[in-house]
């Protein structure tokens, strides 16, 4: 009897694709026959740098034995693309050869606009892949008091561990900040630049010496992204992040976590662990926040942006966006002398109503929470210096377009192409 392979559909979300797998093919024409991707969508407008992923269980469904290392993935034009392969379980044993610990094949397409419809070949090559440039990228900091920062081609971001909260030693100078706000790190170049400027150091990141610069105010802020649980009069947040770990690191998509410490919330006992998803390309990360609590009951997780982003002397102009509709909150900062530049929340969980709030230091966006059930959301910034988007309606069409594509996620179906 032949082996067959069951045509497989999996519920779309609205940041997940819809994946068909078809096949009906033969254990010897799966070993012989390089794998067809199909992808398409349903939206005019262009789509750059969409990710594709696909379960690596499924790419050895159709490559049986295929290697991480020995495998090419190819546009039509047999244009070889950057991809990566994610490890979810690096201690996994695999006698089978079949990839057990992989968790997905990743790579990227530019759809351009009124392109609905893409083909790609995945297959098995003799020779080792080329290593592909990094364009996402994230790491633990312990040099700079436990940061946490990381970055892709078009922005950076970093937060703060305990070590900055803890107070300085009798005799000793030390920074000291109390929060989990995020910064921004704004760049000019698409290469990767954290180790960079850590290694020039505080005096010369805060300067644009031609690679761009951290002029984004945290403070004790939620900054651009930072999360807490909103009583209907206060924010209650957490402290600095106290666990981190990194899942997966470019070059195409980098992920990560990071955990704090319990923090009081109205009399409820709060933790919560972040999960970050950094795409090249994107100015806006994903990520999955998930708060744990005792009781059961419905909370309200409040997302911020800090009220005073520009850096000092500045006299910043601040635009202000609300969108219930999408989500959305969003700022555009002019400032003096240093560009302009804007921040953006985007709530991305399904059937979720939002609405707004504010407190001393942050404009925030509101949203429903049940204890261990992620919020997804998307956070991210862009300054006009860095070339792309050069202007308030720039950020505007720039959000508005994601959104967009948040509610049409790509489709997905695999099958053995033809000798």
């Amino acid at each position: 009897m032949r082996n067959r392979i069951p045509t497989l559909l999996a519920l779309a979300s609205a940041t997940a694709p819809l994946m068909l797998f078809s096949g009906s093919i033969s254990a010897q024409e799966q070993a012989q026959a390089p794998l067809q991707v199909v992808v398409s969508h349903q939206l005019e407008q262009a789509r750059p740098s969409e990710t594709i992923t696909i379960p690596w269980s499924q790419i050895n469904q159709y490559l049986p034995g295929a290697l991480i290392q020995k495998i090419a993935v190819k546009d039509k034009h047999g244009k070889v693309l950057a991809h990566q392969v994610t490890n979810i379980a690096p201690q996994a044993k695999d006698p089978k050869g079949i990839g057990i610990a992989y968790g997905e094949l990743i790579f990227q397409y530019h759809f351009a606009a009124g392109e609905k419809s893409a083909e790609f070949t995945i297959e098995k090559i003799d020779t080792v892949a080329p290593v592909f440039e990094t364009k996402a990228f994230g790491r633990h900091v312990p040099e700079r008091l436990d940061d946490f920062a990381w970055e892709n081609d078009k922005v950076a971001h970093r937060t703060y561990g305990l070590a900055l909260a803890a107070p300085a030693p009798v005799g000793v100078t030390k920074e000291v900040l109390v929060t989990s706000g995020i910064d921004i790190w704004f760049k000019r170049v698409s290469y990767p630049i954290v180790d960079r400027w850590y290694n020039k150091g505080h005096d010369h990141y805060h300067h644009d010496e031609g690679e761009g610069m951290d002029m984004y105010n945290v403070g004790k802020s939620r900054g651009c992204g930072g999360t807490g649980i909103w009583d209907g009069q206060q924010l209650h947040t957490s402290i600095n992040y106290e666990k981190w770990k990194v899942l997966a690191n470019g070059p195409v998509r980098t992920v990560f976590e990071l955990s704090y410490p319990s923090w009081d919330a109205a009399g409820i006992a709060i933790t919560e662990t972040k999960r970050f998803t950094v795409d090249a390309g994107h100015y806006l990360d994903k990520i999955e926040s998930s708060f744990q609590y005792l009781g059961g009951q419905t909370l309200t997780a409040a997302i911020g942006l800090n009220k005073t982003p520009s850096d000092k002397g500045q006299s910043p102009h601040i635009t202000l966006i609300q969108d219930t509709d999408r989500g959305l909150l969003a700022q555009w900062v002019q400032q003096t002398s240093k560009g302009e530049f804007g921040t953006a929340i985007l709530v991305a969980s399904p059937n979720t109503t939002t609405s707004f709030a504010e407190d001393t230091l942050n404009h925030l966006i509101l949203a429903p929470v049940q204890s261990g059930k992620p919020l997804t959301y998307y956070a991210g910034a862009a300054w006009n210096r860095s070339g792309d988007i050069l202007s308030k309606e720039a950020w505007q069409s720039y959000l508005n377009n994601m959104a967009q594509r948040l509610r049409d996620p790509i489709q997905i179906q695999l099958k053995a192409k033809a000798l």
